[in-house]
């Protein structure tokens, strides 16, 4: 992972952001700024670039958890910090480090072919290496902070570069610290992951299990799970290269067991799943789905006709329009069940 010191990352004025995020809606910025090497961000600080103190800065990774709407008035620094490799290993996991700028997807696969499993749960899942922490990502019984170790990254107030520990990211359900606290205030730049030396199969996911079955794989290898979670969200979930979308579009919400339990008195049939702080998640989709919105629109944007809880933008859409489809299903899910909806892209 070489970078150079002496060389400032590439300047656009006035740059589209539409091909940058993976809903296609139309942006512009003022200035984009192409960040393939840590050590470009404290120059940028130093005053010879224009940036000052107070210019707004937005980072931006794979472009596949965001909704513009509009242009942004300010310096958008795209993350490109590329780079894999085995930092250490023990009788117990692979230490792999990771540039931020990497495809997510690309280094799950990379991992495996390498023999170090452990994120093959995390296949197909849109976006950068960078941005998986920020969000926890998580699919089929695991998440980000389960692989997690560490990441380093750099302050956009002055350009002191930082380690975070797992414990420093205080992860959640699609949640960290750099989403409350820290947000906006760091750009991540290299991601750790701990990937485990006695790996086991995580099938619990009666969709993953289905998929195995369905292929006569008792005892599947890292690389045929790999293959099954990909094969699920093909069928489930719309390519951004073919339909604009942001992947699933709402949180799951958690409601504490006396929510629950009256929510079963009305609807037997609600899917949920117990927590160990003995709350209990409910699933979003079908929350949406019962109140009609599988492939309804909303003018340009509507809940795909495959699954509900992810939005599409079927051509022409802006990022009002997507905060109006958004806003109209809260209000129906509410209405309904008296469930509040939220929504995991960011809105800029």
């Amino acid at each position: 992972m070489k970078t150079n010191p002496d060389s400032l990352p590439a300047l656009e004025f006035n740059a589209d952001l539409q091909p940058l995020n993976t809903f296609g809606l139309p942006a512009r910025a003022a200035r984009l700024l192409t960040i393939t090497a840590p050590d470009q961000i404290p120059r940028l600080l130093t005053g010879e670039s224009g940036l000052a103190p107070d210019s707004p800065r937005l980072v931006l990774g794979g472009g596949s958890n965001i909704v513009f709407g509009g242009d942004f008035d300010g310096w958008v620094f795209r993350v490109a910090i590329s780079g894999r490799r085995l930092v250490s290993c023990n009788d117990e996991a692979f230490i792999v480090e990771a540039g931020a700028g990497e495809n997510w997807h690309d280094l799950v696969r990379w991992t495996i072919e390498q023999g170090w499993p452990g994120l093959e749960n995390l296949s197909l899942i849109p976006g950068t290496v960078g941005a998986a922490p920020i969000q926890n990502i998580g699919a089929y019984g695991l998440e980000v902070m389960d692989r997690f170790d560490s990441l380093d990254a750099v302050s956009l107030e002055n350009g002191r570069m930082r380690q975070f520990s797992r414990a420093e990211c205080r992860f959640g359900y699609r949640d960290s610290v750099f989403k409350h606290e820290e947000a906006g205030r760091w750009l991540i730049t290299r991601v750790r992951f701990r990937l485990p030396r006695h790996w086991q199969a995580l099938t619990r996911y009666a969709d993953v299990a289905a998929e195995l079955a369905a292929s006569g794989l008792d005892d599947p290898s890292p690389i045929q799970v790999s293959d099954a979670i990909i094969a699920i969200r093909r069928r489930k979930l719309p390519d951004p290269a073919i339909i604009g979308n942001a992947g699933s579009f709402f949180k799951n919400p958690v409601v504490d067991a006396i929510r629950l339990s009256a929510l079963l008195a009305q609807h037997p049939e609600l899917p949920h799943y117990p927590q160990a702080s003995g709350a209990a998640k409910l699933a979003a989709g079908w929350l949406i789905d019962r109140c009609g919105w599988k492939g309804k629109r909303l003018g340009p944007v509507g809940c795909f006709e495959r699954q509900a809880l992810v939005l599409v933008n079927h051509g022409g859409a802006t990022g009002q329009d997507v905060r109006a489809a958004a806003e109209a299903i809260q209000a129906d899910v509410l209405t309904r069940f008296g469930v509040t909806l939220e929504p995991e892209p960011l809105f800029v």
